[in-house]
């Protein structure tokens, strides 16, 4: 992967313990280098519609975003991306998979940010290397025939890739952020808003809202620029849930409640479930579990669940960085095996056959 663009120093760290500051290209810049072919720009709005039909009850396959929580290898990511991507056909029937390509990661504190942030995984942070291997990936991944979907967690760096995305997460801990309900509302892919970390679905159900209409607010233009973004709002949003501090959330009690206020609100009701997090008790091992009591739910008529989110590398569980890593095993969280991932999709797709033909 070639990182041949770089951040270019303007300023050094002075006695006042003013900040350092280094120039990173701009997103034009960035599009420009690796620019997408209309072949594949023409691809991508076809999965973004894809995922629109299933959101809006017109397409009545399932729709799974499953992938490493994070990508921190680019050899193993394409690995695995070269499986989903054969895995997605064996189940196009019932299911839509959509490949988590993860380059940004949330920090309740400090540690690694993501690829975007520190792509060499040693406390570098080389973020112009890092958003150009980020970009190199996605494109990769879409060339296989896979849509790509990420979470996006700083807005100033959603330029470097927005054009790559089928998509987008809206993380539990910044759902609450007006910045990015107001970027949402300009994105042109579907976003998933994940409830609080407290488990309410509230903040979520805002956030909804606000994207859905349309904004102006401050930001940066494709060369860098500060600039005033006026976006035409977002009606592709959605409901995940992710759980909370006091338990799961997938349970069906706990889905008819949020569908019926869904509803009260005069909100589509298009709910996503998260296996992962607090639903699986952060035990990775137990997402196959929570897919399938979804999954029933599903089968028995409730068609407010309109997909799932799975975490899955190559190799189950997690590790800590080192400097001697196992090959396809995530640094972040936990994450099924690819074979289990294989396992329990192809398990699925069976038994929605079935209930077809009952």
């Amino acid at each position: 992967m070639n990182s041949s663009v770089s951040a270019l120093p303007l300023s050094t760290l002075n006695p006042a313990n003013e900040a350092l500051t280094l120039r990173l290209p701009s997103s034009l810049q960035l599009k420009q280098q690796l620019p997408l072919s209309n072949a594949l720009a023409q691809q991508i709005a076809a999965h973004r519609q894809a995922v629109r039909a299933i959101l809006n009850g017109e397409d009545q396959r399932m729709l799974v975003i499953v992938g490493p929580c994070s990508i921190h290898d680019p050899h193993s990511a394409l690995e695995y991306a070269g499986k989903l991507a054969r895995l997605a056909t064996d189940v196009s029937d019932q299911m839509l998979l959509v490949m988590r390509a993860y380059v940004e990661k949330p920090r309740t504190t400090v540690g690694w940010k993501g690829l975007a942030y520190d792509p060499h995984l040693d406390g570098s942070d080389d973020m112009a290397g890092g958003l150009t291997l980020s970009r190199e990936l996605m494109l990769e991944m879409i060339r296989i025939g896979l849509p790509v979907a990420t979470e996006l967690l700083q807005p100033m760096a959603a330029g470097y890739f927005d054009d790559l995305l089928s998509w987008v997460a809206i993380g539990a801990r910044t759902t609450e952020s007006q910045i990015h309900r107001e970027m949402a509302s300009g994105l042109g892919m579907p976003v998933g808003f994940k409830n609080g970390t407290d488990g309410g679905v509230a903040i979520a159900v805002d956030a909804m809202r606000s994207a859905s209409h349309p904004h102006r607010h401050f930001g940066v233009d494709s060369q860098g620029h500060p600039a005033i973004i006026q976006t035409p709002g977002n009606p592709d949003t959605h409901l995940v849930l992710r759980g909370g501090h006091q338990g799961p959330n997938y349970d069906h009690a706990s889905v008819a409640r949020i569908d019926s206020e869904l509803k009260r609100l005069k909100i589509p009701s298009r709910i996503m479930v998260d296996c992962s997090h607090a639903n699986s008790g952060k035990d990775p091992l137990r997402q196959p579990a929570v897919f399938n009591d979804v999954l029933q739910q599903r089968l028995r008529g409730d068609r407010s669940l309109i997909g799932m989110m799975l975490e899955s590398h190559l190799f189950e569980g997690c590790q800590p960085l080192s400097p001697a890593l196992r090959y396809g095993v995530s640094v972040t969280d936990g994450c099924l095996g690819f074979d289990a991932t294989e396992r329990l999709l192809q398990e699925a797709a069976v038994r929605l056959r079935q209930s077809l033909q009952a």
